[in-house]
């Protein structure tokens, strides 16, 4: 399907998603996008449409025209999200006075557990790294940073130095739509960044306006998410891991060996920053998923009455 974003009030509703939900840049573009798969096909089906005339029927004729093109659950219930904010805004400025996306359902969800690194396999990618190259010492403090504190890498390349306490050992991070959270750096994980923020990072000729982000390119600007993605997957390549993994990877590690060793839910919940105690439930089913393993791996009747066992 070709997509033209050229929608009725595309900037309004830019401007609303920003102003009133507090949506991120990547999140905003996102709703465009969705709400220009809507737009296409409205033109396309109908030869154009007018916002007050829209119906709940051409909404759900929408919505399994999306499911017929092979879309996942979650990407089809993203795309609703984006719908239904739209109509929202247009209750929100009074352009419409009723809410033809208000009874549309999400589509059910089928959870998919995330990808989790062991701590040997966590290991095995830091001996990869050289830290005699130039840029050795930072990527061992990026993994630190990604492991140690659960972060998005969104927020891992937008770390200041104004956003740390060294001393406390804690450090400021500014999340979805500009909420901030405290979290804890381990010992070793401040002794990483000190590392490479006292000499590597000194050695660069630094870009004006960069100067207070952390992690930085070799032209002495701030790393990009692309650029962390590559890391991580040359390091595990080096590493010989087969695992299909991402800087997220690391979120997600560091949550389910949190939960593993007992950590509150509550506790993983507001580090990762979630606004739902229900997105950090995921973990317990990982963590049960491990539990249920390890009988069969490790009791001793575990592979005879494995069925048995776990049923």
């Amino acid at each position: 399907m070709t997509i033209d974003d050229n929608f009725p009030y595309k900037r309004e509703f830019a401007a609303f998603l920003s102003l009133d939900k507090g949506l991120s840049e990547n999140s905003i573009e996102a709703y465009l996008l969705d709400v220009g798969k809507l737009h296409s096909y409205l033109m396309s089906e109908y030869g154009g449409y007018s916002i007050e005339k829209i119906t709940t029927k051409q909404l759900l004729d929408f919505l399994v025209y999306v499911a017929e093109l092979g879309l996942s659950s979650t990407s089809q219930a993203r795309i609703l999200s984006g719908i239904k904010a739209w109509f929202k805004f247009f209750n929100y400025s009074d352009i419409l006075e009723t809410n033809p996306a208000e009874l549309l359902e999400t589509p059910r969800l089928t959870r998919k557990l995330p990808v989790v690194l062991s701590v040997e396999e966590i290991n095995s990618m830091i001996a990869q790294i050289d830290l005699s190259t130039k840029t050795g010492q930072r990527n061992r403090a990026i993994i630190e940073m990604l492991y140690g504190s659960g972060l998005r890498v969104s927020e891992l390349v937008n770390l200041k130095l104004s956003n740390f306490y060294f001393e406390q050992e804690y450090v400021r991070i500014i999340g979805k739509g500009n909420t901030e959270r405290l979290v804890p750096a381990s010992t070793e994980s401040i002794r990483q960044v000190l590392l490479y923020v006292n000499y590597d990072r000194k050695q660069l000729s630094i870009k004006k306006g960069e100067e207070d982000y952390v992690f930085l390119n070799s032209r002495g600007a701030h790393l990009t998410r692309e650029m962390v993605f590559i890391i991580i997957k040359q390091l595990a390549s080096a590493a010989g891991i087969k695992k299909e993994i991402s800087p997220h990877t690391f979120r997600h590690t560091f949550a389910t060996h949190l939960v593993e060793n007992g950590a509150n839910l509550r506790v993983v919940q507001e580090m990762l920053g979630h606004k739902s105690i229900l997105t950090t439930e995921i973990y317990t089913h990982i963590d049960n998923q491990y539990l249920r393993q390890s009988i069969i791996d490790f009791h001793p009747w575990g592979k005879r009455g494995k069925h048995n066992l776990i049923n």
